[in-house]
C-alpha cells in the first residue's frame, strides 16, 4: 500500500517538505504551487496510509511526517 501512495510524484513532494518542519496546507499550496484540494487529496492519502499526521493549532491544521 505505501509503495502505491508513494509512486504519486507530488505526494513525495509533500513529505520532502514535511521532513523539514511541519507545515499547514497553505503553506504546502504555496510551496507546490498546486490547488488547495489537490494539496489536501494528497494529505489524506498519505494519512490514510499512516505516512503523515495532523494536528490543530488554532484555526489551521498543521501536517507532519510520522
Amino acid at each position: 500500500m505505501a509503495f502505491a501512495v508513494l509512486a504519486e510524484p507530488s505526494r513525495r513532494q509533500i513529505l520532502d517538505l514535511l521532513r523539514t518542519r511541519e507545515r499547514s496546507v497553505g503553506e504546502l499550496v504555496d510551496d507546490l504551487r498546486m490547488s488547495q484540494p489537490g494539496v489536501s487529496k494528497h494529505l489524506r492519502v498519505l494519512r490514510d496510509a499512516g505516512l503523515v499526521q495532523d494536528r490543530v493549532d488554532a484555526q489551521r491544521r498543521l501536517y507532519r511526517v510520522r
